[in-house]
């Protein structure tokens, strides 16, 4: 094939998210990091299955693209579902208003799409999804030409990109010590390969995939009824297929269909694509407009919608939103305990992170209608979300957002702790905030789910593990040695003198007594705190400041 049209691309596209399925645990297990909180495949899986469910079918490659790419934004997860979403973005930009893809415009949007996903990330590192996306095309750039088919171009794509990927190991020093690829690229690769199997003709069956994640809430049917007035009418949008038969009207004009559509309504739009007409219009009389249409041709779609409905739940979403305020914040905790903390502290949403389920953009976004503030901040608390958090400013149409980087729950409890919720200058208080995560040491214990190998760290599945502001610093069988050995790393650890202990899911109460004791006793000039956390994952999290 040297040309694929909307159609092709979400079959291409059902393949691709069906065969990265089919690879998910392995995608997964090449995770080198022994703690599942938000693991590689999964998050690319929901990303992508994300965009195929939000799209819309189109024989205008570009018009599909950029709905898939619209999911694809607002369903990202983790790092790497953020990253897959943006290359995507920067395909559909690039291919937005092409109805058709050629070898041409599909090296364009290659090109484009690793540019726009490395524009995304502050800091890109290579020997990642950026890496075998960007060598994929370039190495092959030059022999694309307008006589070369789709399938050769994605096997070649492919075959450079699983060369980068063998070199991965030897771009980042983590994945050379644990003996791996890197797994987002891996998962990267995995979509593209069934992408080209779908062109040649092998279809495979995808799990179900959840419901889309959307910015728009379902409508609540219950705000019209039998008493309700109907002023608004109905917003109609169809596209026509204009036919030749002779029982329709042969003779069209653009300027005298829209000014017949006067009669009916209001906020028209005709757009006239050979014989497709694509309308919107406000109506209080939705069957006079189809009548009056059919005298040309046949409904290819139609999408009709009470707009007192909608007038009712903007009117009742009003009155729900919370009252204004200088400055809101939104933090994403995972446990009971986190999330009471997090409220009792002035939190005004607190969204739960799940286990290994990262936040969407999408929740943000939600969240954000919930609010009226002049300054919204946001505390992601786990630095596999904060991607996600940027990226749904970067959506949002407000201003005056500011994602406070918290790396955990411990920065984020700070964080709040210095925060002025007494005072109105918004600006002063996102800068107390902002020093709340300053030098602040967080160290978290576990259980490591699997083999892990790096700068002479080693574990075992099943060991008691600790680290260290993201780094795994103790490994034993004893949880509290685990634990005073994290602490005793923390390099001006005599300058500290808080320490809040936050208690997992499962945890007692006396054991938390008991941690605070032996802290105690080495360091007695700290303050300390434990709170029942809740959170799982993570038996103990704990912030030093």
């Amino acid at each position: 094939m040297r040309r694929i049209n909307g159609i092709h691309l979400e079959k291409m596209m059902n393949n691709g998210l069906a065969y990265l399925q089919q690879h998910e645990e392995e995608v997964n297990r090449l995770n080198v990091f022994p703690v599942p909180d938000g693991d590689t495949g999964t998050n690319m899986a929901l990303t992508l299955g994300n965009g195929i469910r939000y799209a819309e079918s189109d024989e205008h490659a570009g018009a599909y693209l950029r709905s898939l790419s619209d999911g694809m934004l607002l369903g990202a997860r983790g790092n790497s579902g953020v990253i897959l979403s943006q290359f995507y973005r920067g395909l559909a930009d690039e291919l937005v208003r092409t109805p058709i893809i050629g070898p041409g415009e599909l090296r364009a949007g290659l090109i484009r799409g690793y540019r726009t996903a490395y524009e995304a990330v502050v800091h890109p590192v290579e020997g990642t999804i950026l890496s075998v996306a960007r060598e994929g095309i370039e190495h092959i750039r030059t022999q694309i030409t307008r006589n070369s088919s789709i399938e050769s171009i994605l096997s070649m794509y492919i075959a450079e990109m699983r060369k980068t990927l063998s070199y991965t190991p030897e771009m980042l020093s983590v994945l050379k010590e644990a003996g791996v690829v890197d797994s987002g690229a891996y998962g990267f690769i995995l979509i593209t390969e069934g992408m080209l199997k779908c062109l040649y003709g092998e279809v495979i069956d995808p799990v179900e995939v959840p419901a889309p994640i959307t910015h728009q809430p379902l409508v609540d049917l219950s705000l019209f009824n039998e008493t309700s007035e109907f002023s608004d009418g109905y917003c109609t949008e169809f596209i026509l297929q204009r036919l030749t038969n002779s029982r329709y009207k042969q003779e069209f004009d653009k300027q005298s269909f829209i000014s017949e559509l006067r009669f009916f309504g209001n906020s028209i739009a005709v757009v006239v694509n050979g014989m497709r007409v694509k309308v919107h219009i406000h109506t209080l009389y939705p069957a006079k407009v189809i009548a009056f249409a059919q005298q040309y041709g046949e409904f290819l779609t139609f999408k009709m919608e009470n707009m007192q409905v909608q007038h009712n739940e903007h009117d009742l979403e009003i009155a729900k939103k919370k009252e204004h305020k200088a400055l809101a914040v939104i933090a994403v905790v995972n446990g009971e305990g986190m999330k009471k903390l997090f409220e009792d502290f002035g939190c005004d949403i607190v969204i739960d992170g799940g286990t290994t389920m990262n936040t969407s953009s999408a929740e943000f976004l939600e969240a954000f209608d919930e609010l009226d503030a002049d300054e919204i901040v946001i505390l992601p608390n786990n630095p596999n979300i904060i991607l996600a958090a940027h990226q749904a400013v970067e959506l949002s149409k407000r201003r005056h957002i500011t994602v406070i980087e918290s790396g955990s729950v411990a920065q984020g409890y700070f964080a709040m702790a210095m925060d002025v919720p007494d005072s109105d200058d918004a600006p002063f208080r996102v800068s107390q905030m902002k020093s709340g995560i300053e030098n602040i040491a967080t160290v978290s214990q576990t259980v490591a789910s699997r083999d892990y190998s790096y700068h002479q760290i080693s574990c075992r599945k099943g060991d008691e593990i600790a680290l260290l502001d993201g780094e795994i610093v103790s490994v034993g069988s004893d949880y509290a040695k685990t634990i005073l050995d994290a602490i005793a790393a923390i390099e001006d650890i005599e300058e500290k003198e808080t320490c809040v202990i936050f208690r997992g899911t499962g945890v007692d109460e006396d054991r938390g007594d008991e941690l605070c004791e032996s802290l105690s006793a080495r360091y007695p000039l700290m303050d300390f705190e434990c709170i029942d956390g809740g959170q799982e994952i993570y038996h103990w999290i704990i912030g030093l400041a």
